[in-house]
């Protein structure tokens, strides 16, 4: 669930000290005079006789009662400020764990993109180079399943393939440029993969290509499936499964989509591992802990922004590149009023990626798409990373991402 710093009770009201001009001076006086005028009323003939027991009355009760009640003041005093005390250290500590819990970190162990700017056996520098130097792959061209000339792109591949065989690939293609990382790591160390498909093929052929190109990788880790999607899985991985042994393993995909139009065939793999148990592998980048709008307003956007950055810890001053995915054109001007107030680069091709408008919508696998190219950014020397990532919904809220390079954390 979401690190909410905003819930956190505000410090107990500290107890006024007791007013000296009061306590010293006006009280004592007060009963004083009471004091004397109740002993001349209330006293009797024979008292007003005796100076001495008349005084001593008039004088003595009056401080007695000034002794009370400065004791009773005192004690209220020290009473509530022991409370408030009390309330101070443990909102401290609950604080401090939010605070712990919300910079958790994932390491960014391995990556794998594959888009219509990754042509075949092209290195994945040549891909980003495209994706860095603003090149649009978006077009009008005819579609897998053979419809009429839709504006959408395409994963590259042999034109001669059927759908299921192009799927087959390309899952083999993502596994591939993960198994020299996984080799490096032991066999016993399990693997979570959360897998993600938007596809318009049945869910039984694309599960079989992906069964298929699983037992063709050779890859020996034992593996357990994990529900979820999106980066919601991701947070809730960082809130229960911090200290487990487990890599995170994110495959996510759309290929074929149900809707072409302005779609992109995509393909992710991005190996994660958890920083307070992984130390056989050497991480690529630090993905810290996303954050999403509660509410779709710009108050909440720039909410969600500093609170991401805050997870880090980092100033927005420090932000090298930042990428939008699947954000709604709805919300163009509260993301553009909080790329120049906070500041964050936000001029295309200079630090701003708009990945909808190079590739087109790329469906389910729209954040970890904009993770794998941020990722692989810092790992061609590139400082830290911010994402703003939607599911094309207006009523949405959006996500706010962090990658940070190795030394970022390290220093």
């Amino acid at each position: 669930m979401p690190v909410r710093l905003d819930q956190v009770p505000a410090p107990s009201p500290r107890p006024a000290r007791p007013r000296v001009w009061l306590w010293l001076g006006v009280l004592p006086l007060l009963l004083l005079v009471l004091g004397v005028c109740g002993a001349f009323l209330l006293g009797t003939q024979s008292l007003r006789e005796h100076p001495l027991s008349f005084w001593g009355l008039a004088l003595g009760g009056p401080f007695l009662g000034w002794c009370l009640l400065s004791f009773v003041r005192v004690l209220l005093y020290f009473g509530q400020r022991q409370v408030a005390d009390g309330w101070d250290k443990a909102r401290e500590e609950d604080l401090v764990r939010r605070i712990r819990r919300g910079r958790r970190v994932q390491q960014v162990l391995g990556v794998s993109l594959h888009t219509a700017l990754r042509e075949p056996e092209a290195p994945p520098a040549t891909q980003l180079r495209a994706l860095l130097s603003g090149a649009k792959v978006l077009g009008a061209q005819p579609s897998r399943q053979g419809q009429a000339v839709l504006r959408h792109s395409c994963i590259v591949g042999d034109a001669h393939e059927n759908p299921e065989q192009a799927l087959g690939r390309v899952f083999r293609q993502v596994l591939a440029d993960l198994v020299p990382t996984l080799k490096q790591a032991s066999g016993d160390t399990p693997l979570a993969v959360l897998l993600e498909v938007d596809s318009a093929l049945p869910e039984h052929l694309w599960r079989h290509a992906w069964r298929q190109a699983w037992c063709e990788s050779g890859i020996r880790q034992p593996t357990v499936s994990v529900e979820g999607s999106g980066l919601a899985a991701l947070d809730q991985w960082l809130d229960q499964r911090i200290g487990d042994q487990a890599s995170l393993l994110v495959v996510a995909l759309q290929f074929a989509p149900p809707q072409i139009e302005g779609a992109a065939e995509v393909a992710v793999g991005l190996l994660l591992g958890n920083r307070l148990t992984q130390t056989a592998l050497p991480p690529v980048a630090y993905l810290h802990r996303p954050e999403q709008e509660r509410e779709p307003t710009l108050d909440a956007l720039f909410y969600t922004a500093r609170q991401a950055l805050d997870w880090v810890p980092l100033d927005a001053q420090s932000i090298e590149q930042t990428w939008r995915v699947r954000v709604d054109v709805q919300r163009d001007e509260a993301l553009n009023k909080v790329l120049v107030e906070m500041p964050f680069p936000e001029k295309q091709h200079q630090g701003f990626y708009n990945l909808d408008t190079l590739l087109g919508h790329p469906g389910k696998a729209s954040p970890w798409l904009a993770i794998a190219a941020a990722a692989q950014a810092i790992q061609s020397g590139a400082g830290p990373q911010f994402i703003f990532s939607g599911s094309g919904c207006v009523d949405t809220g959006l996500w706010s991402t962090v990658l940070t390079p190795v030394r970022s954390l390290s220093n």
